[in-house]
């Protein structure tokens, strides 16, 4: 750890650290596993900050955008409603854009709640630095904020383009600790954060997270728009040593840790138990129930002013191929006509899905691969066809050969192979509230 990284490290611990970290009762660690019925909801992308790797920071800027304005309680509830009653949800990530802006958020927590949708709050936290804000949280039947922390300092306040961020950030985690609300932490992958990602655990141990998401710094939504390039997205292999640093020091500290959208050959082996691509993410039961997804990404359940859309179950998707591009480029230029087509083609794939045929696992399997390889435009280089992992490994991010080339993928031997999502996933002991395990099968 460098002197300058050593004293942000210092500084945010001594506005974010107190006596009392949150209780690592909320997440007893476990081993059981199914597939996760943690539904997700977009309130609309109204944000107090501008991360330069947001998936949704054109709709952030673009105030006319449909997307754009927070949507009415009445409609958010229903969705909720849905979630519990078509899906099975029993749990529930809320996103903005910033949810604690909603103005009634506080009405939507305590909703959730009382119809047994455990609430999460994925937050940039700045009005948490308010501890009152946070108490009302807490008073609402909030289960836990998922917390983005993003880097320390200088760094996360360019990052998100806003002064004194980082500061209230430390101070909202100081406060979620004195009022005993769990916390975990979402850090994106960007290139300005490797320095600190040993720091990030460093801190995470320090106040309590129950958990740390390290996310692959994604080309997905308005990301797939030119954002990326070598300035901003590392290469593997400057990734993999601060990458393991910071996952053995979480591993020491009690922390659950989980690397989403990266190859398994770009972890040490020791780590693979914590990789979680599309194919490993529908038995993560921090993560997103798949069906419920696909439904609430939907522009209906999206927009402040559609109607909403029938909900419709897991099934066969509807291949673009070569025009996915194309189209993209057209609803980004005409969101309305966008919007349309994309409820079309939903509407396809919902018939389709009544009178869908097999297991569960294999549905759920399949639709990764297709949100994988189809809606994401991940990829397999060519030494991945040597790799005993090609079977349950998404690839290379869509864009990434084109910046950096394949070089760097290396073939894993496995003794044979391996065709079991969770082959190395089911090993890993998760910080999973107890109500999260009712519905487990026996």
């Amino acid at each position: 750890m460098s002197e300058a990284t050593s004293e942000l490290l210092a500084a945010a611990l001594a506005l974010a650290a107190t006596d009392r970290p949150a209780p690592k009762t909320a997440y007893p660690p476990t081993a059981a596993r199914a597939l996760n019925r943690r539904g997700i909801l977009w309130l609309g992308q109204t944000c107090n900050l501008r991360c330069q790797f947001c998936y949704f920071l054109d709709r952030i800027e673009d105030e006319s955008h449909p997307e754009h304005a927070f949507m009415s309680l009445a409609k958010a509830q229903a969705i909720c409603r849905t979630l519990v009653d078509f899906y099975g949800n029993n749990a529930l990530d809320i996103q903005g854009g910033e949810p604690t802006l909603y103005p009634a958020i506080y009405d939507l927590v305590a909703f959730c709640a009382g119809i047994g949708l455990a609430p999460t709050i994925i937050t940039n936290a700045q009005a948490l630095a308010n501890r009152q804000v946070a108490a009302r949280y807490r008073a609402a039947g909030l289960r836990d904020f998922l917390v983005s922390v993003q880097g320390l300092g200088a760094p996360y306040d360019a990052l998100v383009r806003r002064e004194g961020a980082h500061g209230r950030q430390m101070r909202a985690l100081r406060n979620l600790q004195e009022e005993g609300i769990s916390f975990r932490f979402n850090t994106v992958l960007s290139k300005v954060a490797l320095p600190q990602l040993a720091d990030i655990a460093r801190l995470a141990v320090r106040t309590g997270a129950e958990v740390v998401n390290f996310l692959g710094f994604n080309p997905f939504n308005d990301q797939t728009t030119g954002r990326r390039s070598a300035e901003n997205v590392p290469r593997y292999s400057e990734l993999r040593a601060p990458l393991a640093e910071a996952l053995d020091l979480l591993a020491a500290g009690g922390v659950e840790v989980n690397v989403r959208y990266l190859p398994f050959c770009v972890v040490e082996p020791r780590h693979r138990a914590a990789i979680y691509d599309f194919q490993q993410i529908p038995y993560d039961l921090h993560e997103n129930d798949f069906a419920s997804w696909s439904w609430t990404d939907l522009p209906a359940q999206r927009e402040r002013d559609a109607e909403l859309s029938e909900p419709f179950a897991l099934g066969p998707r509807l291949r673009l191929g070569q025009l996915r591009q194309p189209l993209r480029r057209m609803a980004k230029r005409l969101p309305v006509l966008g919007s349309s087509l994309h409820e079309v083609k939903q509407r396809l794939e919902g018939s389709w899905a009544r009178s869908a045929r097999g297991d569960l696992d294999s549905r759920y399997r399949a639709d990764a691969r297709m949100r994988a390889h189809e809606y994401t435009l991940y990829r397999h280089v060519e030494a991945c066809a040597e790799c005993d992992l090609e079977p349950i490994c998404d690839g290379f991010y869509a864009d990434y050969v084109e910046l950096f080339g394949a070089a760097e993928a290396s073939p894993v031997a496995a003794g044979g192979r391996v065709d079991d999502p969770q082959h190395f996933s089911r090993h890993q002991l998760k910080r999973v509230h107890p109500d999260d395990l009712r519905w487990l099968d026996p």
